[in-house]
């Protein structure tokens, strides 16, 4: 059965563009159009499409203020489409906080190698997330948080590099409805493996922010070990991110920059566009942050990139985690890290926006354990030691 789409923007010509692209594929099936966000939320309650591409910026009613609409009365995965700016980062951040599940540049030709890529991206990206039905992502309350207590943060942080005022607000859709309501209700009665680790590194794609924010801002100040964040993302976004998940956090975060000695307590979120290693021997490890222009190499950041290279330089001293995202990046750099000893954990397919990278690492038999999105701040905790 055709995936049916609705297409929402207040251009006459890009709604005729990416009609006439989704429509080559003969699983997409384009059923309407919005040219403002008010008449998006109309025609969401009528037409029920199983997707929704969203513009931002937009007349009557914008993008954003649509997407919590939408979500509230008629939960419907959305695909929106921003800037690749800083404001467009800000923006697809502020999307997602209010319920979109993912977003492609709105010159989504920028983050594809050619014109058939990009065609392909786009009908890929509406097709996975149109399989996903979002009555179990109705609203429920807000996970209750503790407010971070005020940490200092060292002048190399992404904030004081970059400008950006970190935002006094959360993501305020949690983790989907099906998933075990507290993390300590389903690992209370699990106990720490009592392996010793150096790192923990982090893997995702399509839904990754979300994912990431419910984990990150559960993590103790005294998280012991250093946190490699690898997030399929444009260069434009990763600063805005990272900046709004340091602002949220007890742990520091901060966009990787190439020399970062790796501390314990900080988590580095790979730059859109570039590739994360790891260097060092002994008790001085340090990020080597590249431009990579291989054509063999897909995605930049890549997850296999960087967790061979942990694998080369911690050996089995590694805890890695695979969430949710489209593919199978990590499978690979999962498989090398298995090969010395590492532990393997990936996100279970019921809380997963899209579970394609999860489900490869569990199908090649790498994952220890599958694990509920809300579960894995606690797991995490618990094996370390600080929890």
């Amino acid at each position: 059965m055709a995936v049916k789409v609705l297409v929402v923007d207040d251009s006459s010509f890009f709604r005729r563009r990416v009609s006439e692209i989704l429509e080559q594929d003969s699983n997409i099936q384009v059923i309407g159009f919005a040219v403002n966000g008010r008449e998006a939320v109309d025609k969401a309650r009528e037409l029920k499409p199983d997707v929704i591409t969203m513009d931002v910026e937009m007349p009557v009613l914008d993008g954003i203020s649509a997407v919590k609409e939408i979500m509230a009365a008629t939960p419907t995965p959305i695909l929106m489409f921003s800037s690749l700016t800083r404001d467009g980062a800000t923006a697809t951040l502020d999307a997602l906080d209010a319920g979109a599940l993912d977003f492609l540049p709105k010159k989504f030709e920028d983050i594809a190698r050619n014109n058939e890529d990009a065609i392909a991206l786009l009908q890929n990206k509406v097709k996975e997330i149109g399989r996903r039905r979002l009555s179990r992502f109705a609203r429920p309350a807000p996970i209750s948080r503790p407010t971070p207590a005020p940490v200092p943060r060292s002048s190399s942080s992404t904030s004081a590099r970059s400008g950006i005022v970190q935002p006094d607000r959360s993501f305020s859709r949690p983790a989907p409805a099906s998933s075990p309501a507290a993390s300590s209700s389903s690992t209370s009665n699990i106990r720490a493996s009592g392996k010793q680790y150096q790192l923990v590194a982090i893997g995702t794609s399509t839904g990754g922010p979300v994912a990431l924010q419910t984990i990150l801002t559960q993590l103790p100040a005294n998280f012991p070990h250093p946190i490699l964040l690898i997030q399929h993302m444009p260069a434009a976004f990763t600063p805005a991110f990272a900046a709004r998940l340091n602002g949220l956090c007890r742990i520091n975060v901060k966009e990787a920059q190439n020399g970062d000695r790796l501390m314990p307590g900080t988590a580095y979120l790979a730059p859109g566009g570039q590739q994360m290693l790891i260097e060092g021997r002994g008790g001085s490890r340090t990020l080597r942050v590249f431009e990579d222009d291989s054509p063999r190499i897909t995605y930049k950041p890549s997850v296999d990139v960087t967790f061979a290279s942990a694998a080369k330089t911690f050996g089995g001293d590694v805890l890695a985690v695979v969430l949710t995202g489209m593919g199978a990046d990590g499978r690979d750099g999962a498989r090398m890290l298995k090969q010395v000893g590492a532990t393997i954990w990936a996100q279970d397919e019921k809380t997963s926006v899209v579970y394609g990278m999860p489900q490869a690492v569990a199908n090649a038999g790498l994952a220890s354990e599958s694990l509920a999105l809300t579960d894995v701040a606690a797991r995490l905790t618990r094996e370390t030691g600080c929890g």
